[in-house]
């Protein structure tokens, strides 16, 4: 054979060879589990009406949330006089219902007498018996978390993770807003925005402090990254889990919010990964934080590792 002729069968075998390469790498980054479309709309269909549910509960769902007062250290009075430390709603809240004493990160509540302070079940959001006493009040990443009604009211200390910051979050489970309340709409529900990601974790977890939307910062563990491929190119979320956590939380930014989206970014639920490392990542799901709906929450923002670089057109649009 000539040298041109073995020059043409080296060369044919190595492109051979390349393209056996790239085919294994393809192969090695599984597709998620396919979903029939009809299953898929049905499933995402059951997934938004436990979402408005939850959120549309009249016992404390964030559409019913109708105040967040931020805590001073001592004496925190709370009614409907306008000189009280948190004013309420005078048609539920005599002038002065009680003080919350926050002390060395504790709030002790004494109430007024005839106040009208009341337990209020964590679950069913019934009224229990009338707070006559002095007590303690743990807040509700505590356990023993306590919950009090006052007519149409419900409260409870609120806390958020990394910060020593701690709110009186008060809801009315009257509000009007709840029977009327419909999610905002969503993009086409679509296989091609399910997809396979692998868990790359960090040597250690990683403290993140995040900004939240009151001017704070708030803090995270991160494990790791969820790798994953749009479009053949690779990009990163940093995934959130602490001790607890049954999934991963995401919270990312991408370009729709310009337009579409909410302005801050949108939150995402991701499943653990299987015995070799991967997980499927459903932008089907991406969701609005509870800031989207409320100006009372504290929600934390995107890390700038999240802001991704490409369009999401996929999950829950702007209210």
């Amino acid at each position: 054979m000539t040298d041109t002729g073995w020059k043409a069968v080296v060369g044919l075998a190595v492109v051979l060879l390349c393209a056996a390469a790239v085919g294994c790498t393809r192969d090695a980054w599984p597709d998620p589990p396919p979903v029939e479309p009809g299953v898929l709309a049905a499933e995402h269909e059951e997934w938004r009406a436990g979402r408005r549910n939850s959120l549309a509960n009249p016992n404390a769902g964030v559409i019913s949330w109708g105040g967040l007062f931020e805590l001073s250290d001592g004496a925190n009075t709370f009614g409907s006089d306008p000189s009280a430390s948190i004013v309420l709603p005078e048609e539920d809240a005599p002038p002065l219902a009680g003080i919350l004493h926050l002390n060395d990160g504790a709030v002790r509540l004494v109430p007024e007498a005839g106040s009208g302070l009341s337990l209020r079940d964590l679950v069913s959001g019934a009224v229990g018996e009338a707070i006559t006493e002095p007590m303690l009040l743990p807040d509700d990443r505590s356990e023993g978390t306590i919950r009090l009604a006052l007519g149409s009211l419900g409260m409870r200390v609120h806390a958020e993770p990394g910060t020593e910051r701690l709110w009186l979050r008060v809801w009315d489970t009257d509000a009007p807003r709840l029977e009327s309340f419909a999610l905002p709409d969503y993009f086409p529900i679509t296989n091609e925005w399910r997809v396979t990601a692998r868990f790359d974790p960090y040597p250690e977890p990683r403290t993140v402090r995040l900004g939240d939307v009151r001017g704070g910062t708030l803090e995270n563990t991160a494990p790791g990254d969820l790798v994953f491929r749009v479009d053949g190119d690779e990009h990163r979320l940093m995934a959130f889990a602490g001790a607890s956590s049954r999934s991963y939380f995401i919270s990312l930014w991408d370009s729709t919010a310009v337009n579409d989206t909410y302005q801050a970014g949108r939150y995402m639920r991701a499943p653990f990964p299987d015995d070799d490392g991967w997980t499927t990542i459903d932008f089907n799901r991406a969701y609005n934080a509870p800031c989207a709906f409320t100006p009372h929450s504290v929600c934390s923002l995107p890390p700038p590792e999240n802001y991704l670089r490409f369009a999401v057109t996929a999950g829950e649009k702007r209210p």
